[in-house]
């Protein structure tokens, strides 16, 4: 599996409300999207939940890098492409994956972690799995994920949630505007 994410800085006149209609008439085309768990559209605003600036970004978990590969060098990219040019995209390779028992996702939450030099890998790799699973059983979890950028060697722990932000949160948090799941329910319990 693999989580992708990009993300699309917004000026601060730019009206939310396109990017709302954006999101809410391309969500359903990713409802039945063949290889992937879940395609988050996601909203920063600015001075809300934390936000400084507003951005657009799209999150997914992907089953299979195969399906990401085709998805970045296919026509359905060039929707993005064509919008918003060619964005930067955080890719890492998925530790564990995990749906909650929670059905509806309001908010995504993405935490950030450097891997120190000198720890052992496979101690934190086992750490981390053992505390996505934890994590996707907690109330109002959707989905938990987390996987690791070999490139960088930085953990990015998602979890997708029913629950606003609050003082106590970790993480960046997102509004979700759609959440399509075509393979959402596939994924391991809590």
């Amino acid at each position: 599996m693999i989580i992708a994410h990009y993300l699309h800085r917004l000026p601060s006149d730019y009206d939310l409300e396109v990017i709302r209609r954006r999101a809410a008439a391309r969500g359903p085309q990713w409802d039945a999207k063949p290889e992937l768990h879940f395609k988050a559209f996601l909203l920063r605003e600015g001075g809300r939940y934390g936000a400084a600036a507003s951005s657009y970004s799209s999150l997914y978990l992907w089953r299979h890098d195969e399906a990401f590969t085709d998805f970045v060098t296919g026509d359905g990219f060039k929707v993005v492409t064509g919008s918003f040019g060619r964005p930067a995209i955080e890719t890492r390779t998925v530790l564990d994956a995990r749906k909650g028992a929670a059905r509806e996702a309001r908010f995504a939450y993405k935490e950030e972690l450097d891997i120190p030099l000198d720890v052992d890998l496979c101690a934190v790799a086992n750490a981390e799995i053992e505390r996505n699973r934890e994590v996707a059983a907690q109330p109002g979890i959707v989905a938990a994920t987390v996987g690791v950028d070999v490139l960088t060697w930085r953990l990015a722990r998602i979890r997708l949630s029913m629950h606003e932000p609050t003082a106590q949160s970790s993480g960046t948090a997102y509004q979700i505007l759609y959440l399509a799941k075509p393979l959402l329910d596939t994924l391991e319990p809590a």
